[in-house]
């Protein structure tokens, strides 16, 4: 309840920081538009007492004052539509500029969350947030809302009037209506529950779906399309119930009201006749007419606020997963080195300007550093080592090792517990991450393209490179000779997935994206593992030029593609367990010897 509160309230400040003028326009709009209602049927009472029953005892009748009185009611249920189109307008212009909004600080906040959030978090219940949980929130703005606040002026005004023409009558309205409110209460309790459940249901409803579509093609390898099936009909299936709760309580609301509110109108029909028979002078037949129309004012909102509740619950439910993402911790950074150009060099440059500046060379110093992945306790543990700037670091072992955990902590994807990580001298903690991965590049395992054209992939970290830089690093990479083929060369368009290519000219995209940013270190994470061994003689010689005067990290199974490492790391749990060249590790006859001979 706490936290629900907690939403509701986040939203309503939400709403008043930015758009509290138009709120006041629409709020007298809403006052209007309920007035005009109640005004309208206490003048049925005016017009039946004062016009119409006049006219039935004369002998010459005159109609001229009950056409008059007919407009004046006509004009009142006038305004009352304008209100009523005014604050609707307002209210869904406000609607698609805070959807708008809040879709921008979703996306704006994914950006700064660190890796560790997607690690723990499916793409598909991310997604959810920017659909389906927007779009309730959406239709909460847009519709619940002011319903929900025009029923409740209504209600209020209707009671009003009601006292005033029969205390008598509105207390019989309000015992009937206090032991509606009690069912409500009751059903609404029980289906906020499950309307809760539904949208977590719908989120990993949606992750597995995102999931299955894109490994769609492993699942016809290996013909899982049956147990594909029957798990997603497990998550299909308890979506359904928590669905069918939800709604089966929210749907009892609106008919267990409406009928209170005919059960209400006969009990007033037949009190107040017998009032007005038993007693004429203390209630007259224009005094039933109008109560019987206010009843109807009374109730329907009340209804009205029932159902907009189930609504109201379905989107603080929503909201409530959106304000967790846009509450997550962003990754941290104190960083404030920065890298700055002067000339054709670049240089760190500390916060304090009367420090020196410090050449960028690539040098790069492991100390003693410790990492252990939150919830398991793999990670690194006193991992020491120094890579001259220029020089050709491989990291080898089995999968799981750490291997890629190391380079991790090199571009700050995640922050060492302990120890020390330097950058030619300069603690890379001190730095700033943006500036930090400016002087690293990576190429990885699992290619991802982006959609657009190649000359778009290519530049993607430099997007105002020229074409000749483009030019050049395809040809680096020896992606030019392919890219040539295609039909508009540079300029074809592919997509994300880049499907339209081989998963080694794909490979090849991702090195030249790499080689155009042109940094002094140079992270190749089984950059040539998707490609074949005619392919990778072609591409090998654009990786030793990429790698040219240059530090670079390779991690690689294919101990082929690092014979001429200056230096071999042997990791094992997290541990460095060997150090050395190729052939001294060889004389060791150690672990990386039993490597090579295929023997572990």
């Amino acid at each position: 309840m706490n936290k629900r509160r907690e939403v509701f309230w986040r939203l309503l400040r939400l709403l008043v920081s930015d758009y509290k003028g138009w709120l006041s326009i629409s709020l007298i709009a809403i006052i209007l538009s309920a007035l005009s209602g109640v005004a309208g049927s206490l003048f049925i009472q005016r017009l039946i007492d004062h016009y119409i029953m006049p006219l039935t005892r004369a002998a010459n009748p005159d109609f001229k004052p009950l056409l008059v009185a007919i407009g004046v009611m006509a004009a009142i249920f006038y305004v009352g539509v304008i209100a009523t189109v005014i604050y609707s307008q307002i209210m869904a212009v406000i609607g698609q500029r805070i959807q708008e909004s809040i879709r921008d600080q979703m996306f704006e906040k994914m950006q700064v969350l660190p890796l560790r959030y997607f690690d723990q978090n499916d793409y598909g219940n991310v997604m959810s947030r920017y659909t389906n949980d927007v779009d309730t929130l959406m239709q909460l703005i847009t519709q619940s809302f002011p319903q929900f606040v025009v029923a409740l002026f209504n209600v209020t005004f209707a009671l009003a009037a009601m006292l005033l023409l029969s205390p008598v009558l509105t207390l019989v309205s309000l015992v009937i209506f206090a032991t509606s409110i009690m069912i409500v209460r009751w059903l609404t309790h029980r289906s906020a529950k499950y309307f809760r459940a539904q949208q977590a249901s719908l989120g990993k409803l949606d992750a597995f779906v995102e999931e299955m579509l894109n490994g769609e093609r492993v699942i016809k390898v290996f013909s899982h399309e049956k147990q594909v099936q029957a798990e997603f009909e497990t998550y299909n299936d308890a979506l359904r119930n928590d669905a069918r709760y939800a709604n089966g309580f929210a749907t009892m609301l609106f008919p267990i009201m409406g009928n209170m509110g005919n059960l209400l109108y006969v009990l007033i029909a037949v009190l107040g006749g017998g009032l007005a028979i038993m007693h004429p002078t203390l209630i007259t037949l224009g005094t039933i007419a109008a109560f019987l129309q206010l009843s109807r004012s009374f109730s329907q909102p009340i209804a009205q606020i029932s159902q907009q509740l189930n609504s109201i619950i379905q989107a603080m439910a929503g909201a409530g997963r959106i304000f967790q993402l846009l509450d997550e911790v962003p990754e941290d950074d104190q960083g404030t080195t920065t890298l700055i150009k002067q000339g054709e060099s670049w240089f760190w440059q500390p916060a304090d300007t009367s420090q020196p500046r410090v050449p960028v060379k690539g040098n790069i110093k492991f100390s003693h550093v410790n990492f252990t992945y939150p919830q398991s306790s793999a990670g690194l543990h006193d991992l020491s080592f120094e890579a001259q700037a220029g020089a050709k670091i491989a990291l080898v072992g089995e999968t799981g090792a750490g291997k890629t955990t190391t380079t991790n902590m090199l571009n700050r994807f995640y922050d060492i517990d302990s120890g020390q990580i330097m950058y030619d001298g300069v603690d890379i903690s001190t730095i700033r991450k943006a500036d930090l991965r400016r002087a690293l590049a990576i190429v990885l395992q699992d290619t991802h393209l982006f959609t657009g054209t190649i000359r778009d992939n290519i530049r993607y970290g430099i997007p105002d490179a020229d074409d000749l830089a483009v030019i050049a690093a395809a040809q680096l990479a020896r992606a030019d000779v392919f890219i040539k083929e295609l039909p508009a060369g540079y300029d074809t368009e592919i997509t994300g997935d880049g499907e339209e290519l081989s998963s080694g000219q794909r490979q090849m995209l991702a090195i030249a994206r790499a080689a155009i940013v042109d940094p002094p270190v140079m992270i190749l994470d089984e950059a040539t593992s998707n490609i074949d061994t005619r392919t990778e003689r072609l591409v090998q010689a654009g990786m030793d030029n990429l790698m040219a005067h240059r530090t670079t990290f390779v991690i690689a199974h294919r101990l082929s593609t690092v014979f001429n490492a200056d230096l071999i790391l042997v990791i094992d749990n997290g541990r460095i367990i060997e150090r050395g060249t190729h052939e001294e590790l060889l004389q060791h006859h150690g672990r990386y010897y039993e490597l090579y001979q295929g023997l572990a």
